[in-house]
């Protein structure tokens, strides 16, 4: 990969780091799930919610992975 590439790539996985994050802050009504993980979700009462989180997050598992094997 060129570097524009690279830097594109990064710039992309940082904005679904931020829309995920920011989903899962609208969905749980609280950051708590920073620091509790899916028992943040789990405690939802709505399933539909809680599947919506169960995605974002794992989205959210997704990029970071890709963002460790890039090195950002």
């Amino acid at each position: 990969m060129s570097i524009a590439q690279i830097k594109n790539l990064r710039r992309r996985l940082d904005n679904l780091e931020q829309e995920a994050g920011g989903a899962l802050t609208r969905l749980c009504g609280h950051d708590l799930w920073h620091s509790l993980g899916f028992d943040a979700f789990d405690g939802l009462e709505d399933p539909g919610l809680r599947a919506q989180a169960n995605y974002y997050y794992g989205q959210l598992q997704v990029v970071r992975e890709l963002q460790a094997t890039l090195g950002a």
